[in-house]
């Protein structure tokens, strides 16, 4: 049996179409996933993103156990900063992508739905002899994602603390409704936006707020669109325990400096193996859209394989992301994709595919 989130109800009463994905029963659409991903990039969308594993860290040596699985330098950031990178395995393959907050008295990490339980079994495997304390509040809480160039005007007000003072992946504890919360300035949509969390029995109250003030709610179909046009990768999809940090292009978030890490050891090592595949991004010919699995090719031979795609509304072209060959990632590279029967030309094009236009 899915699980539910706190607004399973209120997504059946807005007409939504439930789907069980990773374990729960969640919103694919409401109506157009076109309409909403638009909504998204022009005026505001609201996201049920409660699937997302939170998790709390207390103890003296939470610091410690965050440096010895996390790729990222944790002791580098602020207070109230929100930093993403990777927990992998032994052998460098990706566990898990995850965003790590740092509080004054403790810190917490949301981790992907589908990883729960492997990470919260991970991290208590490395916990063991330390000071750590690790409290899994999923299934208390409720999190909302607003997103898009409206998301501010959405959000000012409803909370104690000014958010339009937060800047980009920082958070910071507040209230709404007389009851704590926490409000980041984060997303996955390639847009401004917040993502919030509150205690499970304020979900609804706050979902019917943020539709009130013009948030339009918005599935998983346009989440994916979404953040596939940025170029954010999706667990299961570009990153896998047989795929490193490095080729998946995310190198900016594993710090060799930071001292040792699980994994460390096993990056430098495969960093020298030069045969890896990369990921990269297609632009596709035509009006069918290139899917997972797809087989790339250079001069008719198979040289990669597609991990997403679709036909992008905001585009209005077939894009992908694919891993290939490091002899064929060059920007301008001309490949083909099998779609079906048929193949399509494709090029290799600059990542992210969209990039939302900068306030003057």
């Amino acid at each position: 049996m899915p699980l539910r989130t706190p607004l399973h109800d209120w997504h059946l009463a807005q007409g939504a179409t439930l789907v069980e994905f990773a374990g729960w029963h969640m919103p694919i659409r409401y109506g157009s996933i076109t309409e909403e991903h638009q909504a998204v990039r022009t005026r505001c969308g609201l996201f049920d993103v409660s699937h997302m594993a939170r998790l709390s860290f207390g103890g003296a040596d939470a610091l410690a156990l965050l440096q010895h699985v996390w790729t990222n330098n944790a002791a580098t950031m602020k207070e109230m900063q929100v930093r993403y990178g990777l927990i992998c395995n032994d052998q460098g393959g990706i566990l898990d992508d995850v965003l790590v907050y740092r509080w004054p008295y403790g810190w917490a990490m949301v981790v992907n739905a589908s990883n729960r339980e492997k990470i919260v079994s991970w991290l208590r495997q490395h916990a063991q002899g330390r000071d750590v304390t690790l409290e899994d509040r999923t299934e208390t809480t409720c999190m909302l994602a607003v997103q898009g160039p409206l998301a501010l005007a959405a959000c000012e007000g409803l909370f104690e603390a000014d958010v339009a003072s937060l800047k980009y992946y920082f958070a910071t504890p507040t209230r709404y409704r007389g009851r704590d919360c926490v409000v980041s300035r984060t997303g996955y949509t390639g847009e401004d936006g917040f993502e919030v969390i509150v205690a499970a029995e304020q979900g609804e109250e706050l979902a019917n707020e943020l539709a009130a003030r013009g948030a339009k709610p918005a599935g998983l179909g346009a989440r994916d669109t979404l953040r596939l046009e940025a170029a954010m990768p999706l667990y299961g999809h570009e990153l896998n325990e047989q795929i490193d940090p490095l080729q998946a292009g995310l190198a900016w978030a594993v710090k060799f400096d930071k001292g040792d890490f699980i994994g460390r050891s096993a990056l430098l090592q495969r960093q020298q193996d030069t045969t890896r595949p990369v990921r990269v991004g297609l632009e596709v010919e035509g009006k069918r859209a290139a899917r997972e699995g797809a087989v790339v090719l250079a001069d008719d031979q198979p040289c990669g394989t597609v991990t997403s795609g679709t036909i992008t509304p905001t585009l209005g072209k077939a894009i992908a992301m694919a891993y290939v060959a490091p002899r064929v990632t060059a920007v301008g590279t001309v490949l083909a994709v099998e779609i079906g029967k048929t193949r399509a030309r494709a090029v290799v094009v600059e990542l992210p595919f969209y990039r939302r236009p900068k306030l003057i």
